[in-house]
């Protein structure tokens, strides 16, 4: 898996990237690939999104700068912006297991062992998805398979954006909070830590069973800083 830092993208762009990336890797023209990344402010609803969760009115939202925007991935609404590290995986579960149950299952043990890594005793919290501390979400997940190609992905709050979140209900669940890895800690973590830290658990979870070759391997990064180049409007993209 290659795993790319992009920096701030407006979330219509990222989408837009992420089909392109989908079709290459349907069509096995590049390798497995994770985008970090933080949107501008932006509310996103999910196939299974109710409009009455957002609970700021239309005119409170264009005072604040805040998009909304129908969404393919799964889940209810949620919020994405500054002081998250969004991830978004391109992969082939044909490499891996056939199973999306499995994926999502696997994504949330994954953001556990990354907030483990960062010292907070994360968990599950059946029957919601996602990933938690107590009652408190610290992760959103909501995905997208098409023809076992995996879209979307999870949205890590890294800073204390509660307040954002007063303006829905998150995921559509209520009575339960919002957390950050900041609130946890009780310090600013190194936000480049965070990457590395979450981009190492991604690798290593999803450790795909037919690795490509050196030379695959190179045709297919340069394929995707090709496509990321085009997609965003710019060059200026760092590997981890």
């Amino acid at each position: 898996m290659e795993a790319y830092w992009l920096g701030t993208v407006p979330y219509r762009a990222a989408c837009a990237l992420q089909q392109r990336l989908v079709q290459e890797r349907a069509a096995r023209s590049i390798g497995d690939v994770l985008l970090l990344l933080e949107h501008p402010p932006t509310i996103t609803l999910g196939r299974a999104a109710r409009r009455e969760h957002i609970l700021a009115s239309d005119e409170t939202l264009a005072s604040l700068g805040v998009d909304v925007i129908e969404t393919d991935r799964g889940g209810d609404v949620t919020f994405h912006g500054p002081g998250q590290l969004v991830g978004y995986l391109i992969l082939d579960l044909t490499n891996l297991r056939r199973d999306v149950g499995w994926y999502l299952r696997s994504l949330e043990q994954t953001l556990i062992a990354v907030c483990e890594r960062l010292g907070i005793a994360a968990r599950t919290f059946p029957p919601h998805t996602g990933v938690w501390v107590e009652d408190r979400k610290i992760a959103a997940i909501g995905i997208r398979v098409k023809r076992w190609v995996t879209s979307h992905g999870f949205a890590l709050n890294v800073h204390d954006v509660s307040s954002w979140f007063r303006l829905i209900v998150p995921c559509g669940i209520i009575g339960c909070g919002v957390t950050s890895l900041e609130q946890e800690l009780g310090l600013t973590p190194e936000p480049g830590y965070v990457r590395r830290v979450t981009a190492d658990a991604c690798k290593s979870t999803f450790r795909t069973t037919a690795p490509l070759t050196a030379d695959t391997a190179n045709f297919s990064s340069a394929r995707i800083v090709r496509i990321m180049a085009e997609t965003l409007d710019t060059a200026a993209v760092a590997l981890l």
